[in-house]
C-alpha cells in the first residue's frame, strides 16, 4: 500500500473503529467494489463531457452506513485529480435543510474545497469561499510580486485582475461581491472584506453596509439557483473545469410539514432539470440518501420527480440518474471479505505486529457472514462489518490463542 504510513494507518483504524466511517483521506486503502463505477464517472463524466461544457446530476441510494460517504469522498478525490472544485455537504436538517435552497447554496460555499493534500487534509486546512478567496489573492499577489517592484504598479495589477476574475458573470450582485472582496484583501480592509463574505455566505444582508458595495438585495430562494450558477462561472473563470457537488444526507430527516417536503421535492426536481439548461453548465451534482422512500409522498410534485430519477446507472447506461450501492455486481460477503483483507493489512501497519493469517482469514469470513445477517437492521451492514472487524482483530492482539466461531463472530458484531 504506497504511501500508508503508521500514523495514517493508526488514524484510519481509529475512525473506523469507533465510528464506522472513513477517514477524509486513507479510505483509498480500504476501498472495494467501486472501480468500475470510479472509472465511468471520471472517463465519461469528469475527464470528458463536464469539462467541455455539460452538467449531469446522480442520486446515490445507500442505507445509514452502507457506503454513501466513502463513495463520495472517492468522488471528491477524482474530481480534484482532474482539476475541480469540490463542495462536499454534509445536509443537516437544522443548518442546510433543502426545502430552503438559499441554505443549500450556504451549505455549498461554506464548504468549498480547492485540491488538498493528504497532510492539508489531515492538518484541518480550511475550507469555504472565505479560505479560498483568500488563498487566490496570495497566489495573484506573489505572482505579480515577482514581476514588479513597484507597490502603486502592483496594486493596479491585483484590482484588474479582480475584474478580469468576474467577466461574464450572471448575477450582478456576486459580481460586485467578490470584485469588492478581492479588492478588500488587496488594500488589507478586513471590515469591508468581512462585510462582502457576510453577504456571499448568506449570513446577513444589510442595505447600509451593502449597497456602498452596488450589492441591492440579499441571496434568498428566488436568487439561490442564479448565486449557484453566479458562482460556477467564477470557477470556470478561474481556469477550473468546474464545480462537483457532493450533497449527503447525513442524518435521519425528521417529520416534515406536507409544504416543507413539497418545498424539498420541488427544489431537487429544479436542480435536476436545471442541469438540461445551457445556462448551468460545468457542474456534476451527487445527492446521497439513505433510500428512495426518502421522498416518497403524496403530491404531483413527488410524481415528477420520481419519473426524473427513475433510470439506473450502470455499466450499459452511463446517463442513468441512480447509483445503487446496495448492487455494486459482487456477492456482499466476497466484497466485506476484500474490505476485510485490505484493513487487516491497515491494522498490522498501525500496530506494527504481524497477526496469524490463516486465523485472521477465518475471523474476516466468520464476521462477514455475521454482519451480513444484521443487514434488515437499522444499521448498515458494511458499517457493522468494519466496526466489527477491528474490535475482533484488537481482540486477536490480546488473545492470539483465541478460538475463532460463529458464535465469538457475532459477539464482536452485537458488542
Amino acid at each position: 500500500m504506497i504511501g500508508l504510513t503508521r500514523t495514517i494507518a493508526r488514524q484510519i483504524i481509529e475512525r473506523v473503529g469507533s465510528s464506522g466511517s472513513p477517514p477524509e483521506w486513507g479510505f483509498q486503502f480500504f476501498t472495494a467494489g467501486l472501480d468500475w463505477y470510479l472509472e465511468i464517472l471520471e472517463e465519461d463524466y469528469l475527464k470528458t463531457f463536464i469539462k467541455e461544457g455539460g452538467a449531469s446530476f446522480k442520486m446515490v441510494v445507500g442505507t445509514y452506513g452502507g457506503g454513501k460517504t466513502h463513495f463520495l469522498y472517492n468522488i471528491r478525490e477524482l474530481a480534484w485529480k482532474n482539476n475541480y472544485i469540490v463542495s462536499y455537504c454534509s445536509l443537516s436538517p437544522e443548518e442546510s435543510p433543502f426545502y430552503r435552497l438559499e441554505k443549500v447554496y450556504k451549505s455549498v460555499v461554506e464548504n468549498l474545497m480547492y485540491p488538498l493534500t493528504p497532510e492539508e487534509l489531515f492538518s484541518g486546512r480550511e475550507k469555504g469561499i472565505e479560505a479560498f478567496l483568500k488563498l487566490l489573492y496570495e497566489d495573484a499577489r506573489e505572482s505579480f510580486d515577482r514581476e514588479t517592484t513597484d507597490n502603486e504598479t502592483l496594486v493596479e495589477r491585483l484590482t484588474d485582475y479582480a475584474a478580469d476574475l468576474v467577466k461574464g458573470i450572471e448575477s450582478v450582485n456576486f459580481t460586485r461581491a467578490i470584485r469588492e472582496a478581492f479588492i478588500a484583501l488587496t488594500e488589507g480592509n478586513d471590515t469591508d472584506f468581512e462585510d462582502l463574505i457576510q453577504w456571499i455566505k448568506v449570513e446577513g444582508y444589510d442595505r447600509h453596509i451593502h449597497r456602498r458595495f452596488g450589492i441591492l438585495q440579499p441571496i434568498d430562494r428566488g436568487q439561490a439557483f442564479s448565486a449557484l450558477r453566479s458562482l460556477i462561472q467564477w470557477i470556470r473563470n478561474l481556469r477550473y473545469n468546474g464545480l462537483v457537488i457532493l450533497f449527503d444526507e447525513a442524518e435521519q430527516v425528521p417529520s416534515l410539514t406536507s409544504k416543507q417536503r413539497e418545498l424539498m421535492l420541488n427544489n431537487i426536481r429544479e436542480i435536476i432539470d436545471e442541469c438540461g439548461h445551457a445556462a448551468f453548465k460545468n457542474v456534476m451534482i451527487f445527492y446521497a440518501i439513505p433510500t428512495e422512500a426518502f421522498f416518497e409522498g403524496k403530491s404531483g410534485v413527488y410524481e415528477a420527480l420520481k419519473q426524473r430519477i427513475a433510470t439506473v446507472f450502470d455499466f450499459y447506461n452511463p446517463t442513468g440518474v441512480k447509483i445503487n450501492l446496495e448492487q455494486l455486481g459482487q456477492e456482499p460477503e466476497t466484497l466485506l471479505k476484500e474490505i476485510g483483507r485490505k484493513l487487516l493489512l491497515i491494522y498490522e501497519t498501525a500496530f506494527k505486529i504481524s497477526l496469524p493469517e490463516k486465523k485472521c482469514e477465518d475471523a474476516i469470513a466468520k464476521i462477514a457472514h455475521a454482519a451480513y445477517e444484521q443487514r434488515f437492521g437499522d444499521i448498515g451492514y458494511k458499517r457493522l462489518f468494519v466496526q466489527a472487524l477491528i474490535r475482533g482483530l484488537h481482540f486477536l492482539r490480546n488473545e492470539p490463542s483465541a478460538q475463532i466461531t460463529e458464535t465469538w463472530a457475532f459477539d464482536m458484531v452485537q458488542k
